[in-house]
């Protein structure tokens, strides 16, 4: 069986090649597509007691919407665990992805950390190396390290138990943990982790409070019990604390926390990454249904070839079952063969998948599964690739066949060119996605932000700094290189912090509005971009220092205040007895934050004093040398702030990380296109060189009665073209249709223009036509005598 089938896959050693290499081509695209699905959909999947791991979220009606929050107050967690039976456990984590300077004797260095409750340790599953769960927060000022920590930190991960570090240049640290590397697809990360209690001391004044949403709180429920008994029981539960507020906490299962994060008006759509899980897990099984057709399409063309053979084992007693068995093990054989070449070229294409998904994946040939995985590939791929070609071929009638009378192939011609229709529309469909994908991106992209991020430079604040923060101004505006600079609390393009319950005289509405809240220095909006409409900026008299404060206003919330103008109005918050009065001194233009797609929420920016601000922007001048001014101003802060490293990033590279999820499935749509039309490719040129040799004595005919070279080439051609063109007029309505409805994920969103379906379309007939060309002209400028001095 074995030497028969390698027999007649030599003898057909050109076709063979084709259908080998387009079925690897498809089963390492899937296969890496498949590697990927399985890292998101393993995302904290590691912990031992996934299923009863909650996060609390909360669900704040306001005027316009209900928006959910992660966020939640201090108290609750151990008010929760006290008065809710099913709670077994909670942890907060508060500063979550704090990077903080770390200094162990000369060396300094950025980590990022959290302040966790002690309880984290038995919640999930970070298992210790050195030390315990028990004793790794004994004493307030401890650290819990991870292995790829340590050996950052001492160049070891070994006997670190006891080691001192220097915490931003003020306090000393003991690591008193070492837990083994945390996974990557791990929603809690982090190098470093210290009793909660040192964040909490920091931030008392205001963390205490009900109302103050600042940090995130898990739960352990215990085995058995439901989460929706435990929904009922946390509805009002902030509001028997604090009356006046409007958060209303549920559970969030860690199933969802990677996967489906999508909140629509309060309420879970079921949407977030899971949506391009089933996305790229749909393309993926495409693609290797293109590369079986092109195994189908060349078997059935050759069959006039294997026509006799069929025949003459059917007169020397062979059954159709027998047939059908042999023609199914060679489609097997050939899988089996293009699995191993698939396997060499994922390898060789992985580091730089992983580099374009930001991910560390990894073949895993010692996982069971990852093997059965490919098997089972290999076996679908090569049934249905064999299915049709050996039922066709298994069906001729054995005297026709060696009578030597011609065999109809009416159906099978109909089925391979219907093949030929369903590979081009797929690939159409896919070079209109990969556009409208590129358009959508630009559109948000190139989208008015109402800030100017370009030569803007943000810079990472710390105590010394701020302390030498008037020295370190004026030296960086002496340096020349720059317009401005200004402090700020929060990176500009993020949400950052909001409140609710504010009134003011001739509010109509009840409801709540939320508003977002900025601390920034004077001339921040200058350094920024953004365009004062009325009123004046802050100045440094206007910081909080009373209850009285001048702040400034995004022109959202002045058209929510007044008609008119609203420099001089007030505001205060409902119920307020302290008498605490916000009076507008400016109004800026609104601009984009958070969300990219959507409509920013109302702003009101407060005076920030240099010790309580986060981050300093810089402008540079136009035109200045990037290269040049980093090193001038790198050499300004080190001289007034030697201790720490020089941190920066540029806004406009912040903005275009924001568009991840985007710029992927932009990347990968590019491939995946590009990959259908080289299968699609693959088997349109196999056809064609097949098509060419059946009429070689045709074309001698024509050739000897006066047919042209080009008339000849648009002879053989032409019945391809015209697939390309019925594969067109399928694929446009179904792209349109997809794009559409993938549009409507977004509030910003271009319109879907005529012209791409034209531009798709005459691509894949250029592509198509570059194909069969070569096996036409082939074909054309034989010589005649050759193909009719032989019969």
């Amino acid at each position: 069986m074995f030497k028969t089938t390698f027999r007649n896959l030599w003898k057909n050693k050109g076709y063979s090649f084709l259908n080998i290499f387009g079925l690897a081509i498809g089963i390492a695209c899937a296969g890496l597509i498949f590697l990927w699905v399985e890292d998101e959909r393993n995302f904290d999947q590691f912990n031992t007691k996934k299923d009863q791991l909650y996060l609390i979220r909360e669900n704040q009606k306001y005027d316009a919407y209900t928006a959910t929050f992660g966020s939640t107050p201090v108290p609750l967690a151990p008010a929760m665990q006290s008065a809710i039976p099913g709670i077994a456990n909670t942890c907060r984590i508060g500063g979550w992805g704090s990077s903080k300077l770390i200094s162990i004797g000369n060396k300094s260095m950025y980590a990022s950390g959290s302040y966790v409750d002690a309880s984290l340790f038995s919640m999930f599953t970070f298992p210790f190396v050195e030390g315990n769960a028990k004793t790794a927060f004994s004493q307030l000022h401890s650290m819990v390290i991870t292995q790829a920590t340590a050996k950052k930190f001492f160049g070891t991960d070994k006997n670190v138990l006891g080691k001192i570090v220097r915490v931003d240049n003020k306090q000393d640290y003991i690591v008193t943990g070492l837990i083994k590397d945390i996974p990557k697809n791990s929603t809690v990360n982090f190098e470093w982790a210290s009793p909660f209690d040192v964040w909490y001391n920091e931030n008392q004044s205001w963390a205490q409070y009900w109302g103050n949403n600042c940090l995130s709180t898990f739960i352990e429920l215990k085995p058995g019990v439901n989460a929706a008994s435990v929904n009922k029981l946390l509805y009002d539960f902030i509001q028997q604390h604090e009356p006046k507020s409007i958060a209303r906490p549920f559970l969030w299962s860690l199933h969802d926390w990677h996967l489906r994060d999508e909140f629509d008006n309060g309420v879970q759509t079921g949407g977030g990454r899971i949506t391009y899980v089933h996305l790229f897990t749909t393309i993926a099984w495409i693609i290797l249904l293109i590369a079986c057709i092109n195994f189908m399409n060349l078997a059935t063309a050759r069959s006039e070839k294997r026509a006799k053979e069929v025949g003459v084992r059917k007169v020397l007693g062979a059954g159709r079952q027998n047939l059908v068995f042999q023609f199914i093990s060679e489609a097997l054989f050939m899988a089996a063969l293009s699995a191993m070449f698939a396997l060499i070229i994922m390898a060789l294409v992985l580091p730089a998948f992983n580099l374009l998904v930001q991910k560390e994946l990894s073949l895993g040939l010692n996982n069971p599964l990852h093997i059965a995985a490919l098997a089972a590939i290999t076996f679908v791929c090569g049934l249905v690739a064999g299915s049709y070609p050996s039922l066709y071929l298994s069906s001729f009638n054995p005297v026709f066949v060696l009578k030597g009378l011609k065999l109809k192939a009416g159906s099978a011609n109909f089925i391979r060119k219907g093949l030929v229709v369903v590979q081009f529309s797929v690939s159409i469909i896919l070079i209109i996605s990969t556009i409208i994908i590129y358009q959508q991106i630009q559109h948000v992209k190139s989208r008015n932000l109402g800030f100017n991020k370009n030569n803007l430079l943000q810079i990472e604040m710390n105590s010394e700094l701020a302390k030498n923060y008037a020295v370190v101004k004026h030296d960086l505006l002496n340096t020349n290189i720059i317009e401005s600079l200004a402090l700020s609390n929060y990176n500009t393009l993020y949400s950052g912090n909001n409140t609710g319950g504010l009134t003011w005289e001739g509010k109509t509405s009840n409801n709540q509005i939320l508003i977002s809240t900025r601390f920034v220095s004077p001339g921040y909006m200058h350094t920024a971009g953004i365009k004062i409409l009325g009123g004046r900026d802050l100045v440094e008299t206007d910081s909080v220092q009373s209850k009285k404060m001048n702040i400034m206003i995004t022109q959202s919330l002045e058209k929510l205040m007044c008609k008119g103008s609203a420099v001089g109005k007030t505001l205060h918050w409902d119920g307020d007895t302290s008498g605490t009065v916000l009076t507008v001194a400016g109004v800026v233009n609104d601009y984009m934050y958070g969300d990219m797609y959507g409509k920013p929420d109302p702003v009101m920016f407060f005076c920030v004093k240099p010790e309580d601000a986060s981050l300093i922007y810089v402008r540079l001048k136009h035109g200045a040398n990037v290269e040049a001014s980093l090193k001038q101003i790198e050499a300004v802060i080190k001289k007034d702030n030697p201790s720490y490293p020089f941190v920066y990033h540029f806004v406009d590279e912040q903005f275009n990380q924001m568009f991840q999820n985007e710029q992927l499935i932009s990347r990968l749509s590019k491939i995946f296109a590009a990959l259908a039309v080289i299968i699609s490719c693959l088997g349109l040129f196999g056809l064609a060189a097949y098509t060419a040799e059946r009429r070689t004595k045709e074309i001698g005919i024509r050739k000897v009665l006066g047919a042209s070279v080009s008339g000849i080439t648009a002879l053989i051609s032409r019945e391809f073209l015209l697939l390309v063109a019925v594969s067109c007029l399928v694929a446009f309505p179904v792209a349109w249709w997809m794009m559409q409805d993938w549009l409507q994920n977004y509030q910003y969103r271009i319109e879907i223009s005529w012209w791409v379906f034209l531009a798709a379309g005459i691509s894949a007939i250029l592509i198509a036509l570059i194909t069969i060309s070569f096996q036409s002209i082939k074909a054309a400028v034989a010589n005649p005598v050759k193909s009719l001095r032989t019969e």
